[in-house]
């Protein structure tokens, strides 16, 4: 958070914030810092049930976005969420059967599969309008976009790491 403003830094002080100062590091995205206190900060036996969500993860500078799609394969093991006011995005890594539960009156029906890190030679799903038998994907050629969640439950296998995108559905405003 070097560019952090001042002031706003004493506001959370006088809050009682713990405020960590790692602007000395410039290797790291100040999400990828904030990751890392949280996993430190973890006892060993709560990680695997740790869910960190990211609000205003994506929707800015494309750049910020990547870095912050970074942060998710560079710790595939914690389960983090990036949220937008319109998708949210989070990492399925490989080798791994995975069951998404789809709350259809908060998200979809829209989603996709994204390889990353490499192409995939094989991602089979189900519970996609156009689901994936066996499929390749890869940058530079198929790639899992504009699907539709039919149901409450879809499945992914892949033999890469994915990124699972879904769209968020707007509030009905339900004044007069």
């Amino acid at each position: 958070m070097d560019s952090v403003r001042t002031d706003v830094v004493d506001f959370y002080i006088k809050l009682g914030t713990k405020v960590v100062d790692a602007s000395h590091d410039q290797d790291t995205t100040d999400l990828h810092k904030c990751v890392s206190f949280i996993c430190d900060f973890t006892p060993d036996l709560e990680k695997s049930k740790l869910c960190i969500l990211v609000a205003g993860a994506l929707g800015g500078r494309f750049d910020h976005e990547v870095g912050n799609i970074n942060v998710l394969c560079r710790f595939k093991d914690t389960r983090i969420i990036l949220i937008s006011d319109d998708c949210l995005i989070h990492l399925l890594p490989k080798a791994q059967n995975h069951e998404i539960h789809v709350l259809s009156s908060v998200v979809g029906p829209h989603c996709g599969l994204i390889p990353i890190g490499m192409p995939s030679r094989s991602t089979t799903t189900t519970g996609l309008q156009w689901d994936l038998s066996d499929t390749e994907m890869k940058f530079g050629g198929l790639v899992s976009t504009s699907n539709i969640a039919k149901g409450e439950t879809v499945t992914v296998h892949s033999d890469s790491d994915l990124l699972w995108t879904i769209s968020i559905k707007k509030s009905q405003d339900s004044s007069p």
